[in-house]
């Protein structure tokens, strides 16, 4: 195979990921009754277990008027919190509630689901491939992830 066949079924298959995945957790986040920018915020705070308003606001590429806003919405369905930051108390940090965890393993758990359907149809010897080459993949990912990036 040549390396502009690679690059191709490369793509498609991110295509074919990525429209899986998001269909997927865009429907479970309709279920839920939220919005982009409030499972925006959800995620990011699953990751980096606290945040305050302006990280969460330019995360999510909104002011931090509009993003106190939409926490106050995300409070008022008791999936975050908001405590001030001992260091600072002009500060507030924002974490998910045990509800806004578990709405948040839900939905990933949505976004993913697809995946095993996949599972099922793929015999032992490709699950073997499939596995070895994925440990490729993810290898050179992470070498090119920057210092500052997390796991996550």
């Amino acid at each position: 195979m040549d390396d502009d066949a690679l690059m191709n079924q490369l793509r498609d298959w991110m295509e074919i990921f990525m429209r899986n995945s998001m269909r997927n957790f865009i429907r479970y986040a309709k279920e839920n009754g939220l919005s982009m920018s409030q499972c925006g915020a959800l995620i990011h705070l699953h990751h980096m277990g606290s945040a305050g308003v302006t990280d969460l606001g330019d995360h999510i590429g909104v002011s931090s008027a509009a993003a106190s806003q939409m926490l106050d919405r995300l409070v008022q369905q008791d999936l975050i919190q908001r405590t001030e930051d001992p260091a600072d108390r002009r500060v507030k940090q924002i974490v998910l509630t045990d509800k806004g965890q578990r709405i948040m393993e839900e939905a990933i758990c949505a976004r993913v689901s697809w995946l095993d359907d996949i599972f099922d149809l793929l015999s032992p010897g490709e699950r073997k491939q499939i596995t070895t080459a994925l440990d490729t993949l993810i290898e050179k990912a992470t070498q090119l992830r920057s210092p500052n990036e997390s796991e996550h």
